[in-house]
């Protein structure tokens, strides 16, 4: 049985949204009792940060951003090491899927002179066996973020969830390009390579435990 579909009041969320940074219940108690995602009630604490209550409400307009900041977001993203979640929440953006939508049209475009079309990934790009473990390595670091992942790398999504679960089943090996090639027997992955799966999925458990407390700090 999929969620309840459920249309909460402006009053609703701002009590979940207090009731998760108040520390009286866990995210995802939270999120269960409001009927939604875990990321949308991380999108209502930033918008609940940036704005107040207020913000919570029904927005009777889109709010217009400027070309300039537009870039400079993109740019503070493509350029940093901060999450998509962090750049958004630093340019006082409503949620992190306003971002990646600004990425995706940059990647296409190269600016924002065109305001129209999604995303297009060049279908010919290839990419190293190192650029592929690393990509992988990060898809599985940021609790398989494969959107982000696929945007920051500018790959295609397909390509992308395909690779991890080619790496988790082989290993290194498994992201060989073997194209044109007679098919061989992969080995499995290595203990190494378990190991480094497993100490991206624990790094993502300790930074997101880490984003739980800053955020009760700033209450």
């Amino acid at each position: 049985m999929g969620k309840r579909k459920m249309k909460l009041s402006a009053e609703s969320r701002v009590m979940f949204v207090e009731k998760y940074l108040n520390k009286e219940s866990g995210l995802n108690q939270v999120a269960k009792e409001a009927g939604v995602a875990i990321g949308t009630i991380k999108n209502w604490c930033t918008i609940y940060e940036n704005e107040g209550p207020t913000g919570l409400l029904a927005a009777k307009t889109n709010k217009c951003y400027s070309k300039e900041l537009k870039l400079e977001a993109v740019l503070d993203y493509l350029n940093g090491t901060d999450s998509l979640r962090t750049v958004a929440k630093r340019y006082k953006l409503r949620s992190r899927t306003q971002l990646l939508d600004w990425i995706k049209r940059y990647n296409t475009h190269g600016d924002f002179k065109s305001e129209s079309g999604g995303s297009k990934v060049s279908q010919t790009k290839k990419f190293s066996l190192e650029e592929r473990v690393e990509m992988v390595l990060y898809c599985i670091a940021n609790n398989y973020d494969y959107s982000e992942t696929a945007v920051k790398y500018q790959v295609k999504y397909t390509n992308l969830y395909n690779w991890v679960k080619r790496y988790e089943e082989k290993g290194k090996a498994g992201l060989e390009d073997r194209r044109g090639q007679r098919k061989a027997k992969q080995e499995s992955r290595t203990p190494e390579e378990e190991a480094q799966i497993r100490i991206a999925q624990l790094e993502e458990q300790v930074k997101y435990q880490q984003m739980e407390i800053d955020l009760l700090k700033k209450k």
